[in-house]
């Protein structure tokens, strides 16, 4: 089915891959129970037909939708306390902004999905089990919001994905992930150094790990870094696990500095998971904080995914509006 929502997702598809070149709880809907309550009676002169109209108008516009879909994918993470404060919050306030939708999960990683059906008896679906759900239940618009730090590789699998749904919706609308426009990279700015602005003496590192990934989109890192230092933010670094830049480019931008005594460890990953409690905070040889220590610098981790932070968590909510705003386009 053609028409103006699958071109967008189409186009969308081009650009990605040019960049990239690189349940049963689970599927109950997670949209928030709150009601608006009835307005006070007022000690007003107005006519009761003016008032009754009014009350008519506020109640449609929270009518649910019920063949629209607001579905949040994510990596996942199997470590369930970190879930619930990080995708789990999230997802609660995506489902306060938009309360005619219902929200449901999906995970892109299998072997979390497997792992926490397993363990926990936990069923999540993965997306193309979201999507046949969503198909099956009779929804004809699908709302996708993605909770991935950035453009790469899993954004790239999922726009594929959707592009295979085209003829089982009428429109497909997908949001951006977290780091896409300077506005992004700003908030998110605004928002780790409130967060750690404690800490930020003159004598201590504040120092993020990304996960980083061999796609372009890697770049943001790098950007982040520079965008840091321009805003006067000089004691913040920024190193990932998997890519560039690494914890030697870290550890030497540190002993360049001269003047630290102590590092502050925490991740740049929506979730503090299996690489911020292991790779980076665990004691093992080759984790970060080891790294470290060994260097002589006095190391603090802070496990605090980046969905903890009410900030991150409104820019996810702005790129589900841009999406949305797109289906009356």
């Amino acid at each position: 089915m053609k028409n103006r929502g699958m071109a967008l997702l189409a186009g969308l598809t081009a650009l990605v891959l040019c960049m990239t070149g690189c349940g049963s709880g689970a599927q109950a809907d997670v949209q928030s129970e709150e009601v608006q309550e009835e307005a006070a009676e007022q000690e007003t002169e107005a006519p009761a037909e003016e008032t009754k109209e009014a009350d008519v108008s506020q109640e449609e516009a929270q009518e649910p939708s019920e063949d629209t879909l607001l579905l949040a994918v994510s990596f996942g993470t199997s470590f369930n306390d970190s879930r619930d404060i990080t995708i789990g919050a999230i997802e609660e306030r995506l489902a306060e902004a938009f309360p005619q939708y219902p929200v449901r999960r999906a995970f892109t990683a299998q072997i979390i999905i497997d792992k926490l059906k397993e363990r926990d008896g936990l069923e999540i679906d993965n997306v193309t089990e979201a999507l046949d759900r969503a198909v099956a239940d009779g929804f004809k618009t699908l709302i996708v919001q993605p909770t991935h730090l950035m453009n790469g590789l899993e954004y790239a699998d999922l726009v594929q994905e959707l592009g295979e749904y085209e003829s089982d919706f009428d429109k497909i609308v997908l949001g951006e992930p977290l780091l896409t426009s300077d506005s992004d990279y700003e908030a998110v700015i605004q928002a780790i150094t409130e967060d750690t602005g404690s800490y930020d003496d003159g004598e201590t590192a504040i120092v993020y790990m990304g996960h980083g990934t061999e796609a372009e989109s890697n770049q943001v890192y790098s950007t982040m870094q520079e965008k840091l230092k321009s805003a006067g933010y000089e004691h913040y670094y920024i190193g990932t696990v998997e890519a560039a830049p690494t914890l030697d480019d870290v550890i030497k931008a540190l002993k360049e500095a001269g003047s630290y005594k102590k590092v502050v460890l925490q991740p740049l990953m929506v979730v503090a998971g299996d690489h911020a409690n292991n790779d980076m905070a665990g004691d093992e040889e080759d984790t970060w904080k080891t790294a470290l220590t060994a260097e002589g610098y006095e190391v603090e981790c802070r496990l605090k995914g980046l969905g903890e932070l009410p900030g991150i968590r409104e820019i996810y909510v702005e790129h589900a509006q841009a999406a949305i705003d797109q289906l009356g386009e």
